[in-house]
């Protein structure tokens, strides 16, 4: 009975916190709304920079009618998604090439380091000449976006996994691919997490820069066309749009990998040989 009780409590507990956690995330964007509405009348500003919230609504309604905006859109997220898929897949190997060889670790995770600071904008020059200015230009942006945070996470989530797991892998004698497999990709969950949401991000700004800098589809495109006419609630109403799509995908990859906390050491048993 007191377990039980315990466990009601608890429960109590945790449903007032998810609801005061709610109501404060209600006022804070009620207080946004207001803030917003305010500016724009204020007069501070020019005229049509800050629109009102119905202005941005009916920009939507009229988005949501025109079909261009479906193709800007699916063209978008196509690049986001291979970009992210193809710069994801490439950092995870490369990570643990650096993590698993301390050798090869030493001599290019440095490199990779700096390379990781550099604005990956600069390089946008140089994909163009390359690829064109179509997709392939965004995509590749994208994964060079998305490449650096995955490799660094992964490489040093390597370093964290407890010897002890290593040693029964190579008392087992398990090939280079089945300890991969059986150790470290079940140990690396957290790292591989933390680089898939920070890579979603950083390759959603990526594919985004390529299309402002120079494109003629995509919501990047699509945005500073509206800017260029000074449609200011339409190029909101898209900038929403991205925010929102940057977000959900923020929200999914949480979902799909759910980081179990502090459990990077834990590896599920290994299966005999």
């Amino acid at each position: 009975m007191v377990a039980v009780g315990q466990m009601n409590e608890a429960r109590r507990a945790r449903r007032l916190r998810v609801s005061s956690v709610t109501t404060y995330r209600v006022v804070a964007l009620v207080l946004v709304f207001a803030s917003w509405e305010i500016a724009g009348a204020s007069g501070l500003f020019f005229r049509g920079v800050i629109p009102s919230t119905v202005l941005i609504a009916q920009a939507f309604v009229r988005l949501f009618g025109d079909p261009a905006f479906y193709t800007h859109f699916a063209i978008t997220l196509f690049e986001i998604v291979v970009g992210f898929v193809i710069g994801s897949s490439i950092g995870v190997i490369v990570g643990l090439a650096l993590g698993i060889n301390r050798f090869t670790g030493e001599v290019f995770e440095p490199m990779l380091h700096y390379l990781a600071s550099t604005p990956k904008v600069v390089f946008l020059p140089i994909l163009l000449i390359l690829f064109g200015i179509g997709v392939g230009s965004k995509i590749s942006l994208g994964a060079m976006s998305c490449f650096f945070p995955m490799a660094l996470s992964v490489a040093a989530g390597v370093r964290t996994i407890n010897p002890m797991f290593l040693r029964v892998g190579q008392s087992l004698n398990l090939s280079l691919g089945n300890r991969i497999r059986k150790i470290y990709i079940p140990a690396l969950t957290p790292p591989i997490a933390t680089g898939l949401r920070l890579g979603f991000g950083i390759a959603t700004v990526g594919c985004l820069m390529s299309e402002i800098k120079l494109s003629n589809h995509g919501l990047g495109y699509a945005a500073m066309q509206s800017y260029n006419r000074f449609d200011i609630p339409t190029m909101l109403a898209l900038l929403l749009v991205i925010f929102t799509l940057a977000g959900l995908g923020n929200y999914l990859i949480g979902r799909l990998v759910r980081l179990p906390g502090p459990t990077n050491r834990r590896v599920t048993a290994l299966p005999p040989r």
